[in-house]
């Protein structure tokens, strides 16, 4: 203890040193530390295998020549669209310069060696190898032997020798990856190896194999497979429930180029090499990449009616244009909507090989929050409160379903799974959905991945309207529990009609079954209005209407009065330019018709619809919706009843001239007449077919009302077969125009 007299010297803190100022680049920011090497997300990033691999150190003399064993002379891939390969792998349509080959299934390579090959004592081997950094543990580096003595997850055998030639024969793994390899091939000797260096033409895909049991993606229906994986030529069906209309859709997934830039899409999004061979990985990315949302992916959504910098989502004819955009460009491609989502994703599947089809629901609900309702909010007299009534029901809604089995559900639940790159909702963070099992979504059991809740309310939401006090409460006074998901529709296989799959997705409407399913659905968190408000005793319908743009027309309102006593209505009656997604536009039409109605007796309203109130304001797909609703003044019940009406644009003629035949030029003649008395400005035409003509465009900066124009196209057939040409026209004021000619081409 120190004396207490002492002086003490204070304590001093010592001054810091400052951190050096960094200077120069910043440190690259790698893997080092944390794992072996970087993960391989490239498929179109190589690493060359070296010539030459001597086993030991080199001797007195250096290394020993491995010149005097067998040595090879040349390889050929037999990749003609006519030769064995292509043939029995169903990839000859595929305009390609490499060999294409499904998993699963044997395929044939010619080596020449400088001597006839002798099986007890030379050793060779095909080794195929795709990614930047090849292993075999990943699968990424597969060695493949002609005899037994050496094993390998692919097989290989010689299935011919001749002279100098060999014959191998090798069969992938049902699950390997997808891809882009390269093929070297080995000559091993007791002092090292010696292999080809490598060339371009000997790089090979391997796809997908719907036609082999032991894959995912195996489809045991012929007609089905032959319309999900081979045939480029789609219809996508829009227009409403009651007034089907049709798109042809030029899926294109054999045309040059798009095979690459399929795979580019997965490089884009640094998808690991080793999740390729997996159709639930593989599709569930690509529906996050098809959109643009999150991740500079495909397409960019646009539901605003105004396309100034890009491409009009009516005008697309089908998916290559597309596709080579986006893998040239690296950026994403203006505009989609729901149908060019589904068919460039239907282009991506089908291409890789999984069986796939647009599909349509009508009346597609929307749910953000899985309550399994679309509320629409009236006033207290019951005129429709648009402030406050903020759900919507889309006209349609297109998704794909591709085809699978899914070892990570219980048994029974693979087969078709919808898979949805309209970015509505985001799934584990971002904008995509699906596979979602439709076995599962028909039965309730919307607990699985992926994303089957938001399917099951899609088709299985109710309409609910409920009645806003002045207080503000409000009160359901009428539930339709059948208007969502009325049907759906996709391709007939094999034919140009429709086939109605609604039964697919769920029991029929009131069913013991449906019940059931419901029941099961709220045990996973789906909440249903369970109130069910009396029927009011007076109905009003709308009828069906076939209205061509620009005319006018009468809206024939029908009241019914099924009491037998007197019903006074008080409707409202508004009509508006909508988007299909059910979105109201301009409102061009509000009437307020008093309507008295005897016992049991039936009464017509006549409402008059000018042309002149709706052109203006019409969107790109020309909807109408029309809404009655009211209250019956004698029992305070609400009357409601809903109609869309699409207006028929006018149609292009397509002639095609010539004889039809395999490399001779034929001619495709398109006229348009303007029925209208203004111009049209700023007019773009489009024209392409499957195995006859690439995508072609036309640019009119005017076309004069009541003028017409004709454009012809020269082209030349690449192959026989049915098929079609396709062609739209698109401009600011009026979209939706298309027309087709199918022609057959002979050998």
């Amino acid at each position: 203890m120190a004396d207490q007299g002492a002086t003490q010297t204070p304590t001093q803190t010592p001054t810091p040193t400052p951190a050096p100022t960094p200077t120069g680049r910043p440190p690259k920011i790698s893997n080092r530390g944390r794992a072996a090497g970087p993960v391989d997300s490239s498929n179109s990033e190589t690493s060359d295998i070296p010539e030459i691999e001597f086993f030991g150190a080199p001797g007195p003399r250096g290394y020993p020549p491995l010149t005097e064993f067998l040595d090879i002379w040349d390889v050929d891939m037999i990749k003609r669209p006519d030769e064995y390969n292509k043939i029995e792998h169903h990839t000859m349509l595929f305009n390609s310069d490499h060999l294409i080959v499904r998993r699963g299934q044997e395929f044939r390579v010619k080596i020449t060696f400088n001597r006839p090959y002798n099986s007890e004592e030379d050793r060779f081997a095909l080794e195929f190898v795709i990614g930047s950094s090849p292993q075999y543990s990943k699968g990424t580096y597969m060695p493949v032997f002609p005899t037994k003595d050496r094993t390998s997850p692919w097989e290989g055998r010689v299935v011919e020798t001749s002279d100098n030639i060999v014959t191998m024969g090798v069969t992938p793994a049902a699950n390997c990856i997808v891809g882009k390899y390269h093929m070297y091939v080995a000559v091993l000797t007791p002092f090292g190896i010696r292999r080809t260096r490598r060339d371009n033409t000997r790089d090979l895909y391997i796809l997908f194999n719907p036609w082999e049991a032991a894959d995912a993606v195996f489809l045991d229906d012929d007609k089905e497979r032959e319309e999900c994986v081979m045939n480029e030529m789609g219809i996508i069906y829009h227009g409403a429930y009651d007034d089907i209309a049709e798109r042809d859709w030029n899926y294109g997934q054999f045309n040059y180029g798009v095979l690459d830039a399929c795979l580019y899409i997965m490089d884009r999004c640094e998808m690991p090499i080793i999740n390729r061979g997996d159709p639930i990985k593989v599709t569930r990315k690509a529906s996050a990449m098809l959109n643009s949302r999150d991740d500079e992916g495909v397409l960019v959504g646009n539901w605003s009616g105004d396309y100034t910098y890009g491409v009009a989502p009516t005008s697309w004819t089908g998916s290559t244009d597309i596709l080579l955009s986006y893998s040239s460009s690296r950026m994403p491609v203006c505009y989609a909507q729901c149908w060019v989502y589904a068919a460039v994703f239907n282009t991506f599947l089908r291409c890789l090989g999984i069986p796939s089809r647009v599909v349509t629901n009508y009346y597609s609900a929307h749910d953000n929050d899985g309550n399994l309702k679309t509320d629409i909010i009236l006033e207290d007299s019951g005129r429709i409160d648009r402030k406050r009534t903020r759900d919507s029901i889309w006209n349609y809604h297109c998704w794909n379903e591709c085809y699978m089995s899914r070892p990570d559900l219980p048994q029974g639940f693979g087969g078709w799974q919808v898979v949805d790159a309209t970015p509505q909702e985001t799934s584990d963070g971002m904008y995509r959905c699906g596979p979602a099992s439709v076995h599962a979504i028909k039965h309730g059991q919307i607990c699985f991945p992926f994303d089957a809740a938001f399917v099951f309310a899609e088709i299985n939401s109710d309409v609910v309207f409920y009645s806003r006090r002045k207080d503000g409460t409000l009160d359901p006074v009428k539930v339709n529990r059948t208007h969502v998901g009325r049907m759906v529709i996709t391709k007939t296989p094999g034919e140009e009609t429709r086939r109605d799959i609604t039964h697919q997705y769920k029991f029929a409407e009131g069913s013991n079954e449906e019940r059931t399913v419901l029941e099961k659905a709220e045990e996973y968190g789906c909440k249903r209005e369970k109130i069910n408000p009396a029927l009011a005793d007076v109905d009003v319908n709308l009828p069906s209407l076939e209205i061509s743009v620009g005319e006018d027309f009468e809206l024939d309102l029908e009241f019914v009065n099924h009491s037998n006593q007197r019903r006074t209505v008080e409707a409202y009656v508004s009509g508006s330019v909508v988007y299909y997604t059910g979105v109201s536009g301009y409102e061009f039409l509000f009437k307020t018709p008093t309507v008295t109605l005897g016992p049991g007796k039936t009464v017509k309203e006549l409402v008059m619809v000018e042309s002149k109130s709706y052109m203006e304001h019409l969107l790109e797909q020309a909807n109408l919706n029309f809404i009655v609703t009211g209250k019956i003044k004698e029992t305070g019940q609400i009357v409601t009843t809903m109609k869309v009406v699409i207006l028929k644009n006018p149609k292009l003629i397509i002639e095609v001239s010539g004889k039809g035949k395999v490399n001779e030029e034929m001619i495709a003649t398109l006229t348009f007449t303007n029925p209208f008395s203004y111009s049209l400005e700023d007019v773009n035409i489009r024209m392409e077919g499957p195995g006859i003509m690439l995508p072609k465009s036309k640019y009119y900066s005017v076309i004069a009302g009541g003028s017409s124009l004709t454009w012809t196209e020269l082209f030349t057939p690449q192959r026989p077969g049915r098929t079609r040409v396709v062609a739209t026209l698109d401009c600011p004021t009026l979209r939706q125009v298309h027309g087709q000619a199918s022609i057959t081409i002979k050998p």
